[in-house]
């Protein structure tokens, strides 16, 4: 009886197993031959699935599905007639020479800006005026402000917004311009909307703000997919004002978190032609999450309207895009940097090409100073952001964690006139699998306040020195380790 019933439980565990071998074998030859994933994450995935059968197929179903995103966001990127028209003859006099830089500095970025033109139809504008953001209660009062005065339009595109007190107060105000009859587009990520309640859902939509959630899960707080996510923070006020930069909406943006204390971060306020550009993204990412045709709004255009003296380029990268333009615009600030080049990121996962990049600038005696929080919110991306910066300061990269609250900033600076500012971060995630938005700034002014902010937080923060690190315990070196190994998965 005994020996019957170890046979019946032997035999179920061999049924089990070879399920499970059957199910694993048929996913790691969907992960090979159908998603055609760069060869180190395909390796991961494939080992994750087969070594733990149960948890690995979990983790896939969250961090890894890659099926048919070509077709899911095949609409998303495309780009109307006019527009294309007006982007190809631009690349044209730029390709000939005949283009008229007003500044003529910037002449000498001509190839990246041909560059992004290619690569993501971003288009170049001059004439633009800039006001930075180091902190949030400043931005959101401004931001406030401009909504309050708007006329025609406010567009709203957020990856997080929460409906505590900043989010309650934003959309109390775009309640109140859409009874007014100015036209409300709010566009959430249906990730970051998950402390979105149902009750403001339907509370602003009665009241005409037009509301889209980007890539929505099956329920409100559930969402299986934590790729391709709409990592975008756009504000665009009659067409006119842009804000663009790394706050979402939520208390802990204004410093009211305890967890975090203050929130450094960086978001740029626009004018000038470079709105467009913000304009246009915004138009198609809500299009594609109002399933539209024509996102339900018009969009003019004018980039003709003189506000200051700034050159941008507007860049976006994401899943639809045929290049990784925003990593790509930041291997050039690094490669053609001579005096310095400063990074200031929450994540710190770099591909093998960027980190290159990074060593051959330092041995070429620019000076390369990276900055990261010692506070953590994932702790597995802080330890592989550890992990390369330990590597880097071996070929003297100066290296800083911030002390003085949360550092949430998506900062790139190049020598005295270039200079970056968006929603990327300095991640593989952000690179290849986040739909972003940066502002690359072609300017000696921004520049010059972006790295005064920059030596302030330096002020702010611990040097991490070569000795201190490899003086690091072993738990130190373990988890890094994992992380690191991690790293092309986080």
């Amino acid at each position: 009886m005994l020996m019957r019933s170890a046979f019946s439980v032997f035999t179920s565990f061999v049924q089990l197993y070879t399920g499970l071998f059957i199910l694993n074998v048929i996913l790691s030859c969907v992960i090979i031959f159908m998603e055609r994933r760069k060869p180190t994450s395909t390796l991961l995935w494939v080992m994750a699935i087969n070594f733990l059968p149960i948890i690995g197929f979990v983790f896939y179903l969250f961090l890894g599905q890659d099926l048919s995103k070509h077709k899911m966001f095949d609409r998303k990127g495309q780009v109307d007639k006019e527009i294309k028209t007006f982007l190809q003859e631009q690349l044209d006099e730029m390709k000939k020479g005949t283009y008229e830089f007003e500044n003529e500095k910037t002449k000498d970025y001509v190839e990246m800006i041909e560059m992004f033109h290619s690569s993501e139809n971003a288009a170049f504008s001059q004439n633009n005026d800039i006001k930075i953001y180091n902190e949030g209660v400043e931005k959101f009062k401004d931001l406030f402000k401009d909504i309050d005065e708007a006329k025609n339009s406010i567009y709203i595109q957020y990856y997080i917004l929460k409906s505590d007190g900043l989010g309650i107060e934003l959309l109390e105000k775009l309640k109140k311009k859409a009874q007014e009859g100015v036209e409300v587009l709010l566009l959430v990520d249906g990730m970051g909307a998950r402390n979105f309640s149902l009750k403001y859902r339907r509370d602003v939509e009665k009241a005409g703000v037009k509301l889209a959630i980007f890539f929505p899960g099956l329920l409100p707080r559930i969402n299986t997919r934590i790729n391709y996510r709409n990592h975008r923070k756009l504000a665009i006020i009659d067409h006119k004002i842009g804000y663009v930069g790394g706050l979402n909406v939520g208390d802990e943006y204004i410093s009211k978190s305890k967890k975090f204390g203050f929130w450094r971060d960086t978001h740029f306020r626009i004018l000038g032609p470079a709105v467009n550009g913000l304009q246009w993204r915004f138009f198609l990412d809500y299009r594609f999450a109002a399933k539209n045709a024509n996102g339900g709004f018009v969009t003019p255009f004018d980039f003709n309207k003189k506000e200051g003296n700034k050159d941008i380029c507007v860049v976006s990268s994401g899943p639809d895009t045929k290049a990784h333009a925003i990593r790509n615009g930041y291997s050039k600030m690094i490669t053609r940097a001579r005096k310095r080049v400063y990074i200031q990121t929450p994540y710190f996962v770099p591909d093998d090409g960027l980190l290159n990049d990074l060593k051959i600038a330092a041995m070429s005696g620019c000076e390369v100073s990276i900055m990261i929080p010692q506070k953590r919110d994932h702790p597995f991306v802080h330890w592989a952001s550890m992990s390369f910066i330990g590597e880097l300061l071996k070929w003297g990269v100066k290296a800083y964690l911030y002390q003085d609250g949360f550092l949430h900033s998506k900062v790139v600076i190049s020598d005295d006139y270039l200079s970056s500012v968006g929603t990327a971060n300095f991640d593989i995630r952000s690179f290849e699998l986040n739909f972003e938005v940066n502002a690359f700034v072609f300017d000696t002014e921004i520049n010059k306040e972006l790295v005064e902010a920059f030596e302030i937080d330096v002020k702010k923060s611990k040097k991490i020195t070569l000795e201190d690190y490899n003086n690091r315990n072993a738990i130190f070196k373990i988890k890094e380790s994992i992380s690191r190994l991690l790293s092309p998965l986080l």
